[in-house]
Parts: structure tokens; C-alpha cells; sequence
């Protein structure tokens, strides 16, 4: 089960030039953005933390996205 919406994924989909996007595809879409998105995040809590701070950044989140 996905947390994500499914109706923006499909929105994104449809903005990169999708005509058509089935359901199956649309929850695998959001399985791997949710995947993705966990990883950042843990490496800028990373981040955050190894700056001496509890609260992630902008540029925790920049850095985080170069390093995944």
C-alpha cells in the first residue's frame, strides 16, 4: 500500500507526456517516488544531525538528493 496520492502521480505522468497511465502502473510509480523520497529524507536527517541540528534543511534535502 502506497501513501501517496495516486491522482498527482498521475498528473506528473500526464505532464511528462503520458496519454494514458493504468492504475497497476501508477502505484508502482508511487512505490518507487515513496522509495526515493525515504532515501533522501534518512540522508538528510543524516545530515541535519551531523550539523548539530534536529530540523532538516533546504540544503540538507539538496544534498541528500546528490548523494542518493
Amino acid at each position: 500500500m502506497v501513501e501517496l496520492p495516486i491522482a498527482p502521480i498521475e498528473r506528473i505522468a500526464k505532464k511528462s507526456g503520458a496519454e494514458r497511465i493504468s492504475e497497476d502502473a501508477k502505484v508502482e510509480l508511487a512505490k518507487i517516488l515513496e522509495d526515493y523520497g525515504s532515501k533522501i529524507a534518512s540522508e538528510a536527517v543524516k545530515l541535519a544531525k551531523h550539523a548539530g541540528r534536529k530540523t532538516i534543511k533546504t540544503e540538507d534535502i539538496k544534498l541528500a538528493r546528490e548523494k542518493v
